[in-house]
């Protein structure tokens, strides 16, 4: 089986860490991709799709420090499912993205890319998540 996600967007919020129960940073955004496509009016034009993304360990340390809303980002993991419940009890099922590899394609304010190859600089290797990963305090997804 073969399960990897390649993805080039932009952050819909600033990311959210959290550490576990063991201190194990996780980091959880939302990314945004956009698709130019016809419409049955004949016209161009784009429709976005919204990935939840999620990274562990030093990958998320360096997201929650240096990757900003608006910013274009590179991703690259696997597709997960998840079920959880919600504070009211009901169960829910998620899809989200564990990025393994994580590059920001721009440094600076929204819209200004690095000619000095902003993207080349990368986290520290991926970490798996953590033996205890769901015991969060809340219940919301990441």
């Amino acid at each position: 089986m073969f399960n990897k996600v390649f993805l080039i967007g932009r952050l819909g919020q600033d990311p959210e860490m959290r550490y576990t129960p063991s201190g194990t940073a996780v980091t959880s955004f939302t990314l945004a991709t956009n698709k130019r496509k016809k419409g049955k009016d004949g016209n161009w034009g784009e429709e976005t799709t919204w990935h939840d993304v999620i990274c562990w360990g030093k990958t998320a340390e360096f997201m929650a420090e240096y990757a900003k809303k608006g910013r274009l980002v590179f991703v690259e993991g696997e597709l997960q499912r998840r079920n959880w419940e919600d504070r009211n009890g009901q169960k829910r099922v998620s899809v989200e993205v564990v990025a393994w590899n994580l590059q920001l394609l721009e440094w600076g304010e929204k819209g200004s890319h690095s000619s000095s190859g902003g993207g080349s600089r990368k986290p520290a290797p991926p970490e798996p998540p953590p033996s205890d990963f769901g015991e969060t305090e809340d219940d919301v997804p990441f």
